[in-house]
């Protein structure tokens, strides 16, 4: 597996990486990678399709949303 030496960290976001780690119970370089991934295999998010989306489940909620509209709306297509 090939290996990256990273030189220069600043302070501040070595001890943000760090204290995320922690947080995910993860080393610093499990951390690194993951946040690398996260940007590096991101799938861009269409703009257009995720309004289209919001208005349609927007137009099924009538009236006041309360707990058993929420769980409808959760359960819709769900088998």
């Amino acid at each position: 597996m090939p290996t990256v030496t990273l030189k220069g960290v600043p302070k501040r976001l070595h001890q943000k990486l760090k204290s995320r780690a922690s947080l995910h119970r993860r080393s610093l370089n499990g951390e690194i990678l993951t946040c690398l991934e996260s940007v590096v295999e991101s799938v861009p998010v269409d703009v257009e399709t995720l309004l289209r989306r919001a208005r349609f489940l927007r137009g099924q909620v009538s009236g006041e949303l309360n707990d058993n509209a929420l769980k409808k709306l959760k359960n819709h297509g769900r088998p």
